[in-house]
């Protein structure tokens, strides 16, 4: 015992017992872990996406709180089918309305941007640049609705995930399928049934047009009973689609069908 109470012992056993770490050395290695674990995590999600369809997206979910907040049913219309079940005319016509260069560009329509900057630059009030399809299926399956930089920033890194790991043909069919086309009315079958009563494969040119044509503003502008700038608009696609060769304008991109 006299050995153990000696302050030399003491001092060997205290060096040898191991130091514990303080809290902010245990929130550092926790937040490193975090940095590392996030974008493999991602990585993870988007690669199962690749074959498997979701069941829902982060704009439903963000859709269906708001209705609940709002006291209100949080009903969602929506329901999947693949590709093979997709009027062509439909995907012509989103292409049309909302990313025409999407066959081409690597998930950012760079001569966009360049054109909303030269806008700004000579006087626009805002630096806005229509977004591709790519970056709204990134934004609309994984992410939410606000305009912050940390969503941004996200999209970014989706985006090119899914161009990455995923076919044009897959983002296209991903984007028929989960985007709005009126209030709780999401994806290209659940559309087609409840504005035309029919399935989304037997949509002809002009009701696929009229569906494209509220793409912008789905609470805002209505497929049934549309203003006269949304027949406007609804013609002006229907022109480009003839104008793009139709339905043969992405035939190139079934090539990577998954």
């Amino acid at each position: 015992m006299a050995v153990l109470n000696h302050p030399a012992s003491r001092a060997q056993a205290k060096r040898a017992a191991p130091r514990r770490r303080s809290w902010g050395q245990r929130l550092r290695r926790f937040a490193l872990l975090l940095l590392l674990l996030l974008p493999l995590l991602s990585i993870a999600q988007v690669l199962i996406l690749r074959w498997v369809n979701p069941p829902t997206s982060g704009v439903m979910l963000e859709r269906s709180f708001e209705l609940r907040g709002a006291g209100r049913a949080a009903s969602i219309d929506q329901q999947w089918v693949d590709w093979s079940a997709l009027s062509p005319h439909l995907a012509i016509a989103v292409v049309a309305a909302e990313d025409q260069r999407f066959p081409a560009h690597s998930g950012f329509d760079t001569e966009a941007i360049r054109e909303a900057w030269q806008r700004y630059r000579g006087g626009g009030k805002s630096l806005r640049g229509g977004s591709t399809i790519s970056q709204q299926v990134a934004k609309n399956l994984f992410l939410w609705s606000d305009r912050s930089w940390l969503r941004k920033g996200l999209e970014t890194w989706y985006t090119g995930l899914i161009e990455t790991l995923w076919s044009k043909q897959r983002i296209l069919e991903m984007y028929l399928n989960i985007a709005e086309f009126g209030d709780g009315v999401y994806g290209a079958e659940a559309a087609s049934q409840h504005y035309f009563g029919k399935p989304a494969a037997q949509l002809n040119a002009a009701q696929a047009a009229r569906l494209a044509a509220v793409l912008p503003s789905p609470r805002k502008y209505s497929v049934t009973a549309p203003s006269a700038y949304g027949r406007r608009r609804a013609a002006w696609i229907e022109a480009q689609m003839q104008q793009l060769g139709g339905a043969a304008y992405l035939r190139p991109i079934g090539s990577g069908a998954d």
